[in-house]
């Protein structure tokens, strides 16, 4: 019955973003720092939208149109000055008019925040008593700093204390403020109106709907939720803390799911890396965001991945990097310093050293050489290079974009491609080969006899100083 009360009424997010995070001591607003491929302010869009609200709104300051073209076309509302947590809620005023339903106002820097807490906290609203406010609290082991949940004999919350304005006895309190609350929004923004600036701050607190609610004759109530769901981020060394935590559950998940990570601390993933059944993936390997592994692949040690699609049976590595727009055939060979851009590596075609392959198809069963290079930017403008199903690419070869090599085609080794190669065809483009019989000999001779005069008499002038076996050769 709770739940079709909770899906009758609806409810919003309020999602508070506009903290300056002067701590991180950055140019970038801290909820658009990246955490595991996404902004902080992300984890906390994609977990409220599993659950659909009727609206979501961020609070930003002055000056946040990049975090605001970031949510977009999530609606966002400008805190103009920052006097406290209550007044950025009153912010989205307007863009919560005539709503009733559930408001749950959350932290952009609290980036895990679940899904079965916002569904507690619903249900808790839903409940028979109806609380008007309803807090997350959690029990850290070491209490820092938190605000306390002050409960009365009933266990109904009495009021949240911050820490600063908190007596001996309130310090004393294990059950801590995460933050995070429901708020029936009939009585939102009259209870918040209440509020004033008696602390010691100076601030207009969201804390303090609590006692107003209480005097307003309100239920409230507190639930209790995990404490790592409120890792907050206002420093460096936090964003770095919250990285392990995430990592560690998205590695924990890649292997639950049939993945190997042979040295699982190495690797590191994204929120939207897919990784199939029966994949290898060795030490020191980084899934950047859009990352998508097949079954059976293999990942060996030190690939760099962006926006690449590596397809089942593969083998990449090591020390291979996909850029954006990569996609790896099945079967198909990546190997040791290739790089990989925007081009489509086809079913079973290798490209095993030294190589760079970029805006480019290599066809099926095609063999790219050491060293080949798809020469795709002139300065202006990147142009296409297409291989062709089992073509031969011999090593050191460049292939100046726009050109097509044929199906079964084969290229020379060390050859400058310009121009179209026809299916079966050869193409060769080297400088004319000159061999000289018993150069070598009078060389090394010739050499070894100059290094001992010099040896023996250090004044004496060099006998042909200076001249490269070119010169030598020219003289006969």
């Amino acid at each position: 019955m709770a739940s079709e009360t909770m899906n009758r009424a609806g409810w919003a997010a309020v999602i508070l973003a506009a903290g300056k995070g002067t701590r991180m001591k950055s140019d970038t607003p801290k909820v658009l720092h990246g955490l595991a491929g996404r902004p902080v302010i992300g984890h906390v869009l994609a977990t409220v939208a599993v659950l659909g609200p009727a609206r979501t709104v961020v609070v930003l300051a002055p000056g946040m149109d990049a975090v605001a073209s970031m949510v977009a076309p999530v609606a966002t509302v400008v805190q103009r000055r920052q006097l406290g947590t209550a007044d950025a809620v009153k912010a989205a005023r307007d863009a919560l008019a005539g709503f009733v339903g559930d408001v749950l106002i959350m932290y952009a820097d609290n980036p895990f925040i679940s899904v079965e807490t916002i569904e507690a906290l619903r249900a808790r609203r839903a409940a028979k008593d109806k609380p008007a406010v309803v807090v997350v609290g959690f029990r850290p082991a070491d209490p820092l700093r938190y605000g306390r949940l002050e409960l009365d004999r009933a266990g109904r919350l009495k009021a949240i204390v911050e820490y600063k304005d908190a007596d001996a006895r309130q310090r004393r309190i294990g059950f801590c403020n995460s933050g995070v609350m429901a708020i029936d929004g009939r009585h939102l923004f009259a209870l918040i109106d209440r509020i004033g600036t008696d602390n010691a701050a100076g601030e207009f607190y969201l804390t303090d709907i609590v006692a107003e609610a209480r005097r307003a004759k309100l239920g409230t109530a507190a639930i209790e939720r995990p404490e790592e769901e409120f890792i907050g981020i206002d420093t460096r060394a936090q964003l770095a803390l919250a990285e392990r935590h995430v990592q560690q559950r998205l590695r924990a998940a890649a292997m639950e799911g049939g993945a190997t990570l042979v040295d699982p601390d190495t690797v590191y993933l994204s929120m939207d890396t897919k990784i199939g059944r029966d994949v290898v993936i060795g030490p020191n390997v980084v899934c950047g965001p859009k990352v998508s592994i097949g079954d059976r692949a293999e990942i060996l040690p030190f690939c760099h991945f962006e926006g690449a699609v590596i397809e089942d049976g593969a083998r990449v590595g090591p020390f291979a990097r996909l850029r954006p727009g990569a996609r790896i055939g099945q079967n198909a060979h990546i190997g040791n310093f290739v790089e990989v851009k925007n081009a489509t590596v086809e079913a079973g075609a290798k490209v095993n050293h030294l190589s760079y392959v970029g805006d480019a198809r290599v066809g099926a069963k095609a063999n790219v050489g050491a060293g080949t290079i798809t020469c795709n930017y002139d300065g202006y403008f990147k142009d296409f290079t297409d291989i062709g199903a089992g073509a031969f690419i011999g090593s050191n070869t460049a292939l100046v974009a726009p050109v097509k090599i044929g199906d079964g085609a084969i290229i020379g080794a060390g050859s400058v491609v310009t121009q179209d190669v026809p299916a079966e065809a050869l193409r060769i483009e080297r400088g004319q080969q000159t061999t000289v019989e018993g150069w070598a000999t009078k060389f090394r001779t010739r050499r070894a006899r100059e290094k001992a005069a010099k040896a023996a008499k250090p004044e004496t002038p060099k006998v042909q100083a200076g001249k490269t076996p070119a010169k030598i050769l020219a003289e006969g």
